[in-house]
């Protein structure tokens, strides 16, 4: 078993954002957003994507990686009241050491009696997530941009009919990039298989998309424009996990030092890499720290470098 955690900030690409809405007043798509203060210290509402959003676009990646997997979302599903359900399937009851989702994201079987699980499983119900991650928040604070869309009338010759009528459809958006931490313990990966399930999931990581609902009308990449790790056999990160600025510059870079935080631990990757000055990079890589100008590369090294060649 390895002893190294490893700690992570992904900042993404950015581009027009309108994927991830909350209640919709009348035609009006909302965004979900959260308080938080600004560089200015004024506090601003800036748009957030849930983990549990960006965790289920990772459980259909690594499906289609081939690992074997319980879960699949049902498309075009109905209830038995003949209502569209949003809905999913499982294969069997979890199983950690059979599928790489039920081992990466957890589960919970609220009732395994009445769920028909067997009793010597019972203690097998529920199961912690191997990733940790949080609230993925927008560099840049909401300006209260929105869009207009208007829908067509369906004339009265068409098979189906949504409305008798026009509607114009107000959407809000925002041009913004994202930033997002997750964290991996180095001993939860016990032997090969959960250790080879690991580095798919870094490397899902890396080309992250299709997260949440409106990714069919807005294509935006969750995927690293910019990454920030950490390995380290620390049981904290140590260092701010939302310190990316509006610019691409990482807020916390000053740190890397030896009597703060131990240069030789940091990978840095993307972005953040190729717009420093030749001189800063070549300091840095003498302090020991790991420059990468490709953050998918990244991933795949440091992968090797957590969990082993094998």
């Amino acid at each position: 078993m390895t002893s190294k955690n490893l700690f992570a900030t992904v900042l993404t690409h950015a581009a027009p954002s309108g994927n991830y809405r909350g209640e919709s007043e009348e035609n009006r798509s909302v965004l979900q957003k959260i308080t938080r203060r600004d560089a200015q210290g004024q506090d601003q509402l800036f748009t957030v994507i849930s983990p549990e959003a960006m965790r289920n676009a990772l459980r259909e990646i690594i499906a289609k990686q081939g690992l074997p997997s319980n879960r699949r979302r049902l498309e075009n599903y109905v209830s038995s009241d003949g209502k569209p359900q949003l809905a999913v399937e499982f294969k069997e009851h979890p199983n950690a050491a059979k599928f790489a989702d039920d081992f990466l994201f957890g589960y919970m079987v609220a009732d395994p009696k009445k769920n028909g699980m067997p009793k010597e499983r019972w203690s097998e119900s529920k199961r912690d997530s191997v990733l940790r991650m949080n609230l993925a928040v927008s560099v840049d604070p909401y300006r209260f941009d929105a869009t207009f869309h208007q829908s067509p009338h369906h004339s009265e010759a068409s098979p189906w009919r949504n409305d008798s009528k026009s509607n114009l459809l107000h959407r809000e958006v925002s041009w913004t990039s994202y930033q997002y931490p997750f964290a991996l313990a180095g001993d939860d990966f016990n032997d090969a298989t959960q250790r080879a399930w690991g580095k798919h999931l870094l490397t899902a990581i890396s080309e992250l998309s299709n997260v949440a609902g409106g990714h069919a009308r807005a294509y935006y990449e969750m995927a690293p424009h910019s990454i920030v790790v950490r390995l380290t056999p620390k049981l904290v990160g140590g260092f701010d996990t939302y310190a990316f600025a509006g610019d691409g510059s990482w807020g916390e870079l000053s740190r890397l030092k030896n009597d703060d935080l131990t240069p030789s631990e940091f990978w840095l990757g993307g972005s953040v890499v190729r717009q420093m000055p030749k001189e800063q990079q070549q300091a840095l890589k003498a302090a020991g720290v790991h420059l990468y100008e490709n953050a998918q590369t990244l991933l795949t090294d440091v992968a090797t470098d957590f969990l082993g060649k094998a």
